[in-house]
């Protein structure tokens, strides 16, 4: 947002889609201003703004602490979540946050405290029992891989990796798009990765040119531990991959690779070499994990090297009324179909629902547990 239009929007006052915000420290407060902004036309809030439009602007200080709060606060305190983009926008010698609130997909939302808000004028509401009749019949309860991300456009894609997959998927259409007889921006909305000029979620973890950058809790946390305990003092190895969900896949394979023991297969000294664990069993939990995780929860996929075990932490329990012994059985729901439907192309990835049960048929000791208290799927792989 230009600092003109800033100006222009602080000039004009608050209304139905500007809010001021001196400083914000409340999480609950701040759910209440995205909530209603979600539920009604959307808007910015401006923070470091007086009521009356005086500019008092925020320290480096403030801005952390508030990037920190809105993060937390849109994934924790907004049901469902929200993504929200923050800006830093320095107006007469002044930064202040404008944060961009766009018009809920997936209405009515409320806050953690049950609360459906929606704008007055510049003031807020509760919705009324009719309001809320009518936008639970008309809403698009759409999945997280196909939401839309703030500040994104087609420029975002990384259009090489696109004609790549096409090579793959669809030859005709990729001759189209070289032929410019097709545009891109048609093919990647018929594909579920772009929408309203945005890209989805989908579309920025899979051909993003940066994803981390609009969607930065999405990536691989990997650590190798001394012992069998999680110990931030006592580790061997770690690394923090991010990129594209190929990106992520394979940088995560390689690392186990680095962190597991490579036993000889014979005696003699050229002897070729195994892993100590199939590469099938724990690249099909990594890729299940990248696939099906839940979006709507902003946190890394953990994949953990101890003593005597691998575990691969994915974020979100499993959804609807899933449970281990049905996946065991080759049951699959899917959370995220977009991703589910192109990742066939762009990762060791099949969609049939087959791949647990040819874990357990290289690896039959290998656990599964749906947490449901902390919301997690955990996968341990016995060492040998």
């Amino acid at each position: 947002m230009h600092t003109t239009e800033i100006l222009s929007r602080i000039q004009q006052g608050e209304d139905s889609t500007t809010q001021f915000k001196l400083d914000m420290t409340d999480a609950n407060r701040l759910a209440d201003e995205l909530v209603a902004f979600s539920n009604a036309e959307g808007g910015v809030l401006l923070i470091g703004v007086e009521d009356q439009g005086k500019i008092a602007g925020l320290d480096n200080q403030q801005i952390s602490r508030l990037n920190q709060l809105i993060s937390n606060t849109a994934n924790e305190n907004v049901k469902p979540p929200i993504y929200p983009l923050t800006e830093i926008v320095s107006v007469q010698d002044k930064k202040i946050i404008a944060v961009h609130v766009r018009k809920g997909v997936a209405r009515p939302y409320q806050t953690n405290k049950g609360l459906f808000l929606t704008k007055s004028g510049s003031d807020k509401r509760k919705m009324s029992s009719e309001e809320l009749r009518r936008l639970f019949a008309t809403s698009q309860r759409l999945f997280a891989d196909e939401e839309t991300l703030n500040g994104t456009d087609i420029g975002d894609i990384n259009t090489e990796i696109v004609y790549d997959f096409l090579n793959n998927d669809n030859p005709e259409i990729l001759e189209a798009l070289k032929n410019e007889t097709l545009p891109i921006n048609v093919v990647l909305q018929n594909l579920g990765l772009l929408s309203d000029d945005a890209l989805t979620l989908a579309g920025n973890l899979l051909f993003g040119k940066l994803p981390q950058r609009y969607t930065p809790s999405f990536y691989i946390d990997c650590v190798h531990f001394a012992g069998n305990d999680v110990d931030a003092d006592r580790f061997i190895d770690k690394s923090t991959i991010k990129g594209t969900l190929r990106t992520q896949y394979e940088g995560a394979m390689q690392f186990l690779r680095n962190n597991l023991r490579h036993i000889p297969q014979s005696e003699d000294f050229n002897a070729q070499t195994r892993l100590e664990i199939d590469e099938r069993v724990f690249g099909e939990l990594i890729v299940n994990a990248l696939v099906h995780r839940d979006y709507y929860i902003q946190s890394s996929i953990k994949v953990f090297v101890f003593d005597d075990r691998i575990e691969i932490i994915s974020p979100g329990k499993l959804p609807n009324s899933l449970t281990v012994d049905k996946i065991k059985n080759g049951l699959s729901v899917h959370r995220n179909p977009v991703l589910n439907s192109i990742s066939k192309n762009l990762l060791p990835y099949s969609g049939y629902g087959s791949g647990i049960k040819r874990v357990l048929r290289l690896q039959p000791d290998v656990q599964l547990v749906n947490d449901k208290e902390l919301e997690v799927f955990s996968c341990r792989i016995p060492r040998t």
